[in-house]
Formats: C-alpha cells, sequence, structure tokens
C-alpha cells in the first residue's frame, strides 16, 4: 500500500479489479485482523458520497476479492489470507509480513530500538531503516481520494519522514555523510523549516569538507524561520552552527568511518590497498505525491527492463525529453520508485541543473564527487583528474544491478562521463535538450514527452483541489485547464494558488487567465520554482542570439501553427537557415513539429515568446508585416491559379525578405491553402488590428475560391465580413463594390437571403455609378442566385439575361458561356426544357473551347438537370457523371456533394435503390463535413425512404 494498492502472487501482480474495489481491501488491511464496521468500511472507501445501494456494491467487491485473494484456480497470498464475516464488519486475517505498511513500521521500531541499545547496533539499525524505507514505492494508496485515506496518507507520509531523519542520524554517526548529501539536499529543500534535517545537512556538508555551504545553510533556516514563523534556530541547531564555526573536532567524521575506496596504486601505510566497505545508496528523491497519468510512457520505460531486450549486452540508457514544466521529472522519479526491487544494489541520483533558473549547470566532475560519496568513498582519496574520477565511478558500478538518474542535463557532453560501463546498469535521463548524441553514440533509447491528455489534466488538477471543489465549479475548472493547455507544471502552479488561498473562487482564478498579456503572471507563485515565466526563461537564455531571436519571432505568428517557408518570411531568413533555426528549437524543445513540415508552440510557451519579441517592437512589426505579405501574395498566386479567368485586384508590394512562392499547379494550390488557410484567416485578423486594411481585403479576395470549393461557408462568411469593413476603411468606391457583391455569395450560402440583395443592391449602384460593365455582369449573375434562393425563378431569369447581354457586348467568352447556362437552368426551372439544352449545348461548346473546366462543370450540371426533368434519365445520369468527375478534379468538394445528392436522386427514380444509397450516403458525409445541415436533413430523409422500403 505504500504507493499504488497491489498484491503480488509469485511475483506477478494480482488482478484486484477496478479502483474502489482496490480502497476495500486497502481499508481492511490497514486493521490487519481486526474487524471493521460495515458502515466504517462504507466511510472509509465512499466518504461522503457513497452510491445508492453501496452495502450491495460492498458486498459485490468483498465477494470479487475473495475470488482475486485464493480461489482454487490460484492458491491464496498465503495459507491463512482470508476476507471473514463476523458481527457488525469484516476482518482480514493474513499472515505477517505480508503487507507492506506494517512491515514498514515493524522495521522502524526495530531499527530505533537498535539505534537506541548501543552504538554497536548501528550497523543493524542501518540495514533495518534502510529494508524499511525500501519498502515504499510512491506516494502510499496513489490515486486514491477519500478523507479517511487522505488524512492516513499525511500520517504515513509523517512517518516515513521521521523514518528518514532517524535512518540519517545512524548513518552520520557512521560516517556515511556522503552518502547521504544528495537526499539530505532534496529533503532540506522540501523541509526548510525542519531545523532537525537542517542540522543533519549543515553536518553531513561539514564533514564533506563545505563549511561554507554548511554555514549558508543555517543562514537559510535562520532567515525563513524570522520570516515565516518570527522564531530564532532552537539551542540545538545554534550549537552545531558554533561548532561548525569553530571547527570543532567533535563534530568531525567518527574513527569508524567507512574506509575509503582504494584508488589504483593507492596503499595503506602496510602496503597493502585499503579496503572497501560495501554501501546500497538510495538517493531518489520523494516520488512525486500528485503523478496522473503517462500509462505509454511508463510501459515503454518498463520495456528497458525486458530481459530478451536486444541492449542486454550495453548500458540501458533511456533520455526523457520535452519542454520545460511537462513532467520529465516527475515521470522518472515515478518510474524509479516503481522499479526499485528491480535495482537491489541502490539508486544514485543527480540534479544536473542544466537549465536551473537559479544557477549554473553542475559540472560533470562535482556529479562525479557526489556519486563516488555515495559509493562509499572517502572524500580525501577521489581522484583530482575528471577522467579519473570516471574511471574509478565505472570500476565501483561494475557488476552491479544499479540505476543512475540523471535529472535536468544541458546537453551530451554533461552526461557522457556520468555513464556507467556495466551493461547491469540502467542510466535514465531527463533533459530539455533532445540528446541525440547519446542516441547515435551511446545507443539511447529517446521518449519526448507531450502534454497530458484532457482526462490526465482533470485528473491531475481535481487531485490537487479534491473532488468537491473541483465539482462545485466546473466552469472555472474547464477555463483553467484549458490555459493550461495539458502543462502539468502549469495545472499544479494553479492548483497551489487555489490550495492556499482556500477561501479564492476558482472562477476569480480563471478570469485572471482571460488576458493573454497577463496570463504568465497568474501562473507565478511567487517562487522562482514554481514560476512558469522562469521555466521558459531558462531554456530561452540557452538559446544562440540567432535562435533567440527566431523563437520571439515566432511568438508573434498569428495563426495556430506555421511553416518552413512562413518561417522564412517571418525571419527574413533563407530558407535553408530558417530550416536549420526551427531543428535547433525542436532540439530544445519550444517548438513541435506536430506534422511533417509544419510547427507549433506550446500555447503558454508562445506567450512567453511574443513577450520576448515585445523588447523590440520595431522589430516585431516588420517581421509580422513580412510574414502577411508571405500569405498576401502566395495566396493572390494560388487564386489565380484556381480561378485565372478572374480580373486580378491590385496589391501592394511584398516586404523585402517575405519570400512568397507560386504553387505547381491547381493541386499544389488547394493543397497549400488546405493546410495554410486557419493562418491565413489569422493573418487577416492580424492585419486589421494594425490598420492594414488592403492587405486585410487582399486576404480575403485570394481565399475566395479555395473556401467556396471546399463548402467551408461559415469561414467564408466571417472572411468577407472583414474583407468588407477593410474594404469601407480604404474608402476606394471600386473595392467597396467587389466587397459588397463577394460578402453576399457568403450570406446567400448561409440562407440569410435578404441581406445578400442588400449587398448586390450596393454593389450594383456602386459599379453603374463607376461604367464598370463587366462587374455590372457579375452582379447580375450574382442576383440571379439570390433570387433562385426565394423561388423567383422569373426574376432570376432576367437578371441571367442582363448579364448575357453585357458579357456578349464586352465579347468575354468564359463569361458569356457562364451567362448562357445560367439563363438555360432558370429556363429548365421553368419549363422551358428544349430552350434550355439549347442554351445549355451552347455554353458547353464555349467552356470545352476556353479550357473552362468549372463552367464545363456547371453546365453538365444543368443539362442533367434538363435531362432528368424530361424523363431521359440515363442521359440525366451521364451528365452528372462528367459533372461529378469534373468537380473531383477541380477539388470543388462543395459541389462534389451536389452532384452527388443528384446521381442519388436519379438512380432512385430508375428504382436502382443500392446506387441510389451510395451516392447519398457520400453526399451527406460531405454536407455532414461542411456543416450543411439543411441539405444533409434532406439526404437524410431520403435514404429514410430507402430503408421503409427495404
Amino acid at each position: 500500500m505504500l504507493g499504488e494498492i497491489q498484491a503480488h502472487r509469485d511475483g506477478i501482480v494480482v488482478d484486484l479489479g477496478p479502483a474502489r474495489q482496490r480502497c476495500v481491501l486497502a481499508a481492511l488491511l490497514v486493521d490487519r485482523g481486526r474487524t471493521v464496521p460495515v458502515d466504517g468500511l462504507i466511510d472509509r472507501v465512499w466518504g461522503d458520497r457513497p452510491p445508492q445501494r453501496v452495502k450491495s456494491t460492498l458486498y459485490s467487491y468483498l465477494s470479487r476479492l475473495r475470488q482475486a485473494l485464493g480461489t482454487e484456480a490460484h492458491p491464496p497470498l498465503t495459507g491463512t489470507t482470508s476476507i471473514e464475516r463476523s458481527s457488525g464488519g469484516y476482518a482480514l486475517l493474513t499472515a505477517p509480513g505480508l503487507v507492506d505498511m506494517h512491515v514498514f513500521r515493524d522495521l522502524a521500531g526495530q531499527a530505533r530500538a537498535a539505534a537506541t541499545h548501543d552504538d554497536d547496533d548501528d550497523g543493524r539499525a542501518a540495514a533495518l531503516f534502510e529494508r524499511a524505507l525500501g519498502l515504499w514505492r510512491g506516494e502510499p494508496f496513489a490515486g486514491v481520494d477519500t478523507p479517511w485515506f487522505n488524512s492516513l496518507r499525511e500520517s504515513l507520509l509523517r512517518e516515513l519522514h521521521a523514518c528518514r531523519l532517524d535512518r540519517n542520524d545512524v548513518q552520520l554517526r557512521r560516517g556515511h555523510h556522503g552518502a547521504l548529501l544528495t537526499e539530505l539536499t532534496e529533503g532540506h529543500g522540501s523541509h526548510p523549516l525542519d531545523e532537525r534535517l537542517a542540522a543533519q545537512y549543515m553536518l553531513a556538508l561539514y564533514r564533506s569538507g563545505r563549511t561554507a555551504d554548511a554555514l549558508r545553510c543555517f543562514e537559510r533556516v535562520r532567515r525563513a524561520l524570522a520570516e515565516e514563523l518570527g522564531s530564532d534556530p532552537g539551542p540545538e541547531l545554534r550549537r552545531l552552527h558554533q561548532s561548525v564555526l569553530a571547527g570543532d573536532p567533535a563534530i568531525d567524521t567518527p574513527g569508524d568511518a567507512p574506509t575509503a575506496v582504494p584508488v589504483a596504486g593507492d596503499e595503506t601505510a602496510s602496503g597493502s590497498p585499503t579496503a572497501l566497505t560495501p554501501v546500497v545508496p538510495r538517493q531518489l528523491p520523494a516520488a512525486p505525491r500528485w503523478f496522473t497519468g503517462r500509462a505509454r510512457e511508463l510501459a515503454l520505460l518498463d520495456r528497458l527492463l525486458d530481459p530478451h531486450s536486444e541492449q542486454d549486452r550495453a548500458v540501458v540508457i533511456s533520455a526523457i525529453d520535452g519542454s520545460g514544466g511537462i513532467g520529465k521529472t516527475w515521470l522518472a522519479l515515478h518510474w524509479a520508485h516503481q522499479q526499485q526491487d528491480r535495482f537491489p544494489d541502490g539508486e544514485l541520483y543527480a540534479n544536473l541543473r542544466g537549465f536551473d533558473p537559479t544557477g549554473e549547470p553542475v559540472p560533470p566532475h562535482t556529479a562525479l564527487h557526489g556519486f563516488l560519496g555515495a559509493l562509499g568513498t572517502d572524500p580525501s582519496r577521489i581522484p583530482a583528474e575528471p577522467d579519473a574520477q570516471t574511471a574509478l565511478y565505472r570500476s565501483l558500478t561494475a557488476g552491479k544491478r544499479m540505476l543512475i538518474v540523471l535529472d535536468d542535463a544541458r546537453d551530451t557532453t554533461q552526461v557522457v562521463p556520468l555513464l556507467p560501463g556495466s551493461p547491469t546498469c540502467t542510466v535514465l535521463v531527463t533533459s530539455r535538450s533532445l540528446l541525440t548524441g547519446l542516441s547515435t553514440a551511446r545507443g539511447a533509447r529517446s521518449l519526448t514527452l507531450d502534454v497530458l491528455t484532457d482526462s490526465e489534466a482533470h485528473h491531475l488538477l481535481t487531485r490537487h483541489l479534491g473532488t468537491e471543489r473541483g465539482g462545485a465549479e466546473p466552469e472555472a475548472v474547464a477555463t483553467l485547464l484549458a490555459h493550461c493547455a495539458g502543462l502539468p507544471l502549469a495545472i499544479s502552479i494553479l492548483a497551489a494558488r487555489a490550495t492556499t488561498n482556500p477561501d479564492l473562487p476558482l472562477a476569480a482564478l480563471a478570469e485572471e487567465l482571460h488576458e493573454t498579456q497577463t496570463r504568465l503572471d497568474a501562473l507565478d507563485t511567487g517562487d522562482i520554482t514554481a514560476d512558469l515565466r522562469a521555466v521558459f526563461a531558462s531554456s530561452y537564455h540557452a538559446l544562440d542570439p540567432d535562435s533567440a531571436r527566431g523563437f520571439a519571432l515566432l511568438g508573434l505568428a498569428p495563426g495556430p501553427d506555421i511553416s518552413l517557408s512562413a518561417t522564412a518570411g517571418l525571419t527574413a531568413l533563407p530558407t535553408a537557415r530558417a530550416r536549420a533555426l526551427l531543428r535547433r528549437l525542436r532540439a530544445a524543445h519550444l517548438v513541435q513539429e506536430h506534422t511533417p513540415g509544419r510547427y507549433r508552440m506550446h500555447d503558454l510557451t508562445r506567450l512567453y515568446a511574443a513577450e520576448r519579441a515585445r523588447e523590440n517592437p520595431t522589430g516585431g512589426d516588420e517581421a509580422l508585416l513580412r510574414l502577411v505579405d508571405f500569405y498576401v501574395h502566395t495566396a493572390r498566386a494560388g487564386e489565380a491559379i484556381l480561378d485565372p479567368h478572374a480580373v486580378p485586384t491590385e496589391a501592394e508590394a511584398p516586404a523585402e525578405g517575405s519570400a512568397p512562392y507560386t504553387p505547381d499547379g491547381p493541386e499544389a494550390a488547394m493543397a497549400w491553402f488546405e493546410s495554410e488557410y486557419a493562418c491565413v484567416l489569422a493573418a487577416q485578423t492580424s492585419a486589421m488590428t494594425r490598420g492594414w486594411y488592403g492587405r486585410a481585403w487582399q486576404l480575403a479576395w485570394s481565399v475566395d475560391t479555395f473556401l467556396w470549393r471546399r463548402g467551408r461557408i461559415h469561414d467564408h462568411l466571417v472572411v468577407w465580413r472583414t474583407g468588407l469593413l477593410a474594404a469601407e476603411r480604404l474608402g476606394d468606391p471600386g473595392t467597396r463594390a467587389l466587397a459588397h457583391r463577394r460578402v453576399s455569395a457568403a450570406h446567400l450560402r448561409v440562407g440569410e437571403d435578404d441581406t445578400a440583395r442588400d449587398h448586390l443592391r450596393h454593389a450594383l449602384a456602386l459599379f453603374e455609378d463607376a461604367g464598370d460593365l463587366l462587374n455590372q455582369g457579375h452582379t447580375h449573375q450574382a442576383l440571379a442566385q439570390a433570387w433562385q434562393q426565394t423561388g423567383d425563378d422569373g426574376q432570376a431569369l432576367h437578371h441571367a439575361e442582363r448579364s448575357l447581354r453585357i458579357y456578349r457586348q464586352l465579347k468575354d467568352t468564359v463569361w458569356e458561356a457562364n451567362a448562357s447556362n445560367t439563363v438555360g437552368w432558370f429556363q429548365a426551372r421553368l419549363g422551358a426544357y428544349e430552350q434550355a439544352r439549347a442554351r445549355c449545348q451552347d455554353a458547353l461548346a464555349l467552356c470545352r473551347k476556353a479550357g473552362y473546366r468549372e463552367g464545363e462543370a456547371a453546365t453538365l450540371d444543368s443539362l442533367g438537370y434538363t435531362a432528368r426533368r424530361c424523363g431521359d434519365l440515363e442521359l440525366a445520369l451521364e451528365h452528372y457523371g462528367q459533372a461529378l468527375a469534373l468537380r473531383r478534379l477541380l477539388n470543388d468538394t462543395y459541389e462534389e456533394a451536389n452532384a452527388l445528392s443528384c446521381i442519388g436522386e436519379t438512380h432512385h427514380a430508375l428504382g436502382r435503390y443500392g446506387h441510389a444509397r451510395d451516392a447519398w450516403q457520400q453526399a451527406l458525409t460531405l454536407y455532414q463535413a461542411q456543416q450543411r445541415t439543411p441539405e444533409a436533413e434532406n439526404v437524410q430523409e431520403q435514404l429514410g425512404t430507402l430503408h421503409d422500403r427495404h
């Protein structure tokens, strides 16, 4: 129970069922051999929120536990393990020595008795303490959250702390200060006001020759006590302080300290090499209390210890990398504690402080010095030369089954001297850098951590807050989690603020996060180790100047991600140098390549990068202008490819260094828009914010065909509302007229017919005032479509015929073909089928002559409709099939859906219900993807008639 609640049979984990069922077992094991009343069991397992029929649920769990602990198929864990019913409750009977919590208490008691009996028993006491501490695998009852278990957990953690303090006293009396030093450092950091622990730490520092550090430790404690408690250190700590100042021999290493580890060629005065006292270091810091999730990553780490691993002849190394605050250390320590029984010769741990905001990275020789001391080497016998230290370290670890955890490494150079040479050892490294050198030269297995899943993040926050507080404000919890975006450190910081201010509503905390400019301020507890900005700063300051500049500029990019080409425009770098920049930032885990060639930042990382960019506002504005121009001019080139018959609008020349390019053909243009359109929309918003109205207008114009073909009707409307606003700010009547006409089409698609016609009337008046015949024709075409939406085909035909006369006057073949098809379409809708067919055949010939495939597809659709209305269903299918093929060739999924719907209707009329179903199912998928609800509902209704028929 000193970790997750588990049971083992012959070294194999027993399936104890769901979490509540395991809680029932733990609640009985705590009082092993004693009866626990039924009501008491319910309170322990469910607290104040028992389910309905809780007793039935409890009895079911007890029955299943009996089966799990001992069945005919599997012998019981021992011959006496059983769950017995007695008057008023249940008792779990089992032999002594099987429940880790009770064994821990027994061993700790024996160790204390040995320690107080006689100094000669210190060796036995130390061994008993180490056995007791070795039983701990993590937080007691990990993952269980009820008031009774929470209270017991806190009590056990206090017992653990007391046991460590008693063990420390014994080991210090034995002169094993070197083996304790790393653990004492971590413990003092976690319990800065514990005077007994501070005294032990000071004594270990003093005996290791670090008198100045011991005195600094005292001063920190004295200051902390004064500031937080208004008191002074106690008499024992003050006496130790005086002894350190005086160099009192009474606190020197005892005479029976462990004998020094021999150095090659070193001999005692008698001529024989010095002896080595075996030491089993247990340097792991405490397992992280709030560790959550990471099942996949833990499974990958478990494979390191697979006896059939291909690496069984080499040191097994795993490098956990990821951004600051992602939870690398938590994962490493949680896994290490789970696997302690696999490393009987101990664990070494070093915080290499590669990205520590409070100081410089730890030199390898300093970490080696600590390891050698932990392995029992007398400080005076440690070689001065780093290479000799590494050789001695590898000699001492040779053949031992040890785990070495190297936390927060800066780079491969810092790690290599700390690698053992024996294949019996396992090394776990964490770093914010991608340690490719370890992978290529040492065969390390890389494990990159990403953010927590939504469920894992919610579970972590709930564990911090408690289910009651989190459940009371679900909307605030959702907001907090959304702004943390799965980053464990951010979640923990907010949880710390909430738990230290229990009267603070979570909604108030969530409100602080709404403002992006100050969001990082809300993620600061006042402690530099729990300040997200400080975490990001330490990664930023580790970058070279060019990478730091590029990182800051990427924080300004308005879209959800960015491509390599766009990065080149943003930074004004050649493509090769932009690629190298992104590679360096990816290795530092400041950007992610989430799909090939596209990069993104975590939301909070981006906020920090933008802060750095604002330190140079002029450079930031110039970079953003280059990025917007990259999108404007690449989009214009793509639009010209997709709609070569449209008259291009005028645009400002691109900013120097923006590096736009022209896609290679229609397919490449559609692919570019598909990957970049969210960034284009974000760039349009940024352009409007900064008053770059011409660019905002151009982006609306340039993305129009793509959004039309893809059926992104709501994005289409948003883009053109912004485009119209930009056009009005520009003040040019021609631009305003174009914007009115384009925004009308977007309104028409979402069913806002009246609004669409109002915009078209504005557009037509402006074009007539300007004498712009071509655009008058286009506007009459648009008015024809608008009147069709209202069902007035007569008015629609009137505007179509007016547009046809204008195009013929202008001798524009493509637009004449368009208008001829439109006239034919409305003639067919009005029942003039022969006229309609003739008009559409003329239009089809013009389209094919001009190579105008979009017009050809539209005209084939009109011919299919006409044939269907005339009863020639096979000819209708032929026309619709040709139209569908062209729509797919053009990547026009909007009209593809319409063609499929018509094909389904025609098959249905022919009695080919299977073919009709296939076509309608395809149309339905497209309609739903395009959020075209009325069309989708119509097709679903038609599919329903097929279901009724069959």
